[in-house]
């Protein structure tokens, strides 16, 4: 029998309505969008309360140092790409990533993806003048479209509706990859199939081996492989665009309860995380997982409000702060925080986001990062916690599974030039399977060495 909503609750999901609501398109037509909203609340939901109660139970678990959060795609989906080999090669390289520090480090890893969803970004100006010309900027293909010209750039809402069409195609492909045979762990070696060969191509095809070795031997001792057929794999994003996340709430038949079924796990970015804000707000009311992204200027206070705002009754699992400071801050900016939130006792999974706060211009006028900074501040974030006695419990990446060249550094030493050869995001930089599975290696030496200590 299902549980009925409080009419209370029901109430209290638009009281963000009220508030000022940051990053937010100006809809040229009312009508349409609520046209649009209407339809969106009628649609079957795209996850379940369910899976994302799963989830949060697998994020406390990774609160507790006993598994570690890998969240890792695209800085912004465009419908455009949302094809099988593109969606194939990102969940390749997020489950490539998986075994290296599953196997490296001797821990449960919890597989989500930057997928399904995150076709919505903020952005630091509302417009954008080239030559003379002043236009809206581009907010993502949710919004409007990239083409620097006034049709284009006019938000159009029935792209919310396109939003959910591709994220439902993408979690059907998602779902048939990793619960239809494709993750089998006995097929590691098929992950690499299609990828250039590198120095960690060969790397992971060294690690593929020994996995082998062992299944081979637990064959031979009559082990029953059930469990390594399917992977469990979460869909995430921000929780951006209000006008797309309240028409997919839905009320929860077993509890009454509300859940944003968007995505498993949906996070408020640095942007928007102002404590009397809408998106506050409206996130303290769904009962999914949520993630907080916290920058620089975050100070230990906001991280306690923020925490009484989300997770005033401590609930395991439910709240996530992404740390995302800068390799050059990590060190001084992030222990204070931590401390204050470990004094607290409530719980938290503290997650590394080395990509946003190392973002620089390339020589020849490409917004790229450095694979050293985005490898240094993980570090940073490994050494403040390591000396504080707290937890360092995942990884939030933005990375591709194609060879694209988006980020300098890493074995295949990309350069500014090596830029021009690749590059194709239309917003942010993304590290390429290469640097995703260098990346992976080395997170998981930080791993081995928290365990030896």
């Amino acid at each position: 029998m299902s549980v009925p909503a409080d009419p209370v609750v029901l109430a209290g999901l638009d009281a963000y309505r009220e508030l000022r609501a940051a990053q937010q398109p100006t809809w040229p037509d009312s009508a349409a969008l609520a046209e649009v909203t209407a339809e969106l609340s009628a649609l079957p939901p795209l996850v379940f309360a369910g899976e994302a109660d799963a989830l949060r139970e697998k994020i406390a678990l990774a609160q507790r140092g006993e598994a570690f959060l890998l969240q890792g795609g695209d800085c912004a989906e465009t419908f455009a790409e949302a094809t099988a080999e593109r969606i194939r090669n990102k969940i390749k390289t997020i489950l490539q990533m998986s075994i290296v520090l599953t196997y490296g480090a001797s821990m449960p890893v919890v597989k989500m993806g930057r997928i399904a969803g995150q076709y919505a970004k903020p952005r630091s100006s509302d417009d954008e003048t080239r030559h003379g010309v002043t236009l809206p900027a581009f907010r993502g293909d949710i919004v409007n479209g990239h083409a620097f010209t006034p049709e284009a750039r006019i938000p159009d809402p029935r792209r919310l509706l396109k939003a959910y069409q591709t994220s439902a195609a993408t979690l059907n492909l998602t779902r048939a990859f990793t619960m239809g045979g494709f993750a089998d762990m006995r097929l590691v070696h098929e992950w690499n199939k299609g990828f250039t060969v590198t120095p960690a191509y060969r790397t992971y095809e060294g690690v593929a081996s020994e996995i082998d070795r062992a299944i081979r031997f637990m064959a031979a001792a009559g082990a029953d492989f059930d469990a390594l057929r399917t992977v469990d794999f979460y869909a995430g994003h921000e929780g951006l665009l209000l006008d797309y996340e309240r028409p997919l709430t839905r009320i929860d038949s077993r509890t009454g309860l509300p859940y944003t079924c968007s995505a498993h796990f949906l996070w408020i970015g640095e942007r928007t995380r102002d404590l009397t804000g809408a998106h506050v707000d409206f996130f303290s009311r769904v009962h999914n997982p949520i993630g907080v992204k916290l920058g620089p200027t975050t100070s230990p206070d906001d991280a306690v409000r923020l925490m009484d705002a989300l997770n005033p009754d401590g609930t395991p699992g439910r709240l996530t702060f992404i740390t995302r400071m800068g390799a050059g801050r990590i060190r001084d900016a992030l222990p204070a925080i931590v401390e204050r939130v470990a004094a607290d006792g409530r719980p938290v999974l503290w997650v590394s986001d080395p990509m946003h706060g190392n973002t620089i211009t390339s020589s020849n006028g490409y917004k790229t990062r450095r694979f050293a900074d985005v490898i240094d501040e993980v570090r940073g974030f490994f050494e403040v916690h390591n000396a504080l006695g707290t937890i360092p419990g995942g990884v939030h990446v933005e990375l591709t599974g194609d060879d694209v060249t988006e980020v300098l550094g890493g074995a295949e030493e990309i350069d500014d030039l090596g830029l021009e050869q690749r590059y194709e995001t239309l917003v942010d930089p993304r590290l390429n399977h290469a640097q995703s599975l260098e990346m992976a290696f080395l997170v998981a030496e930080m791993l081995r060495e928290r365990t030896a200590r």
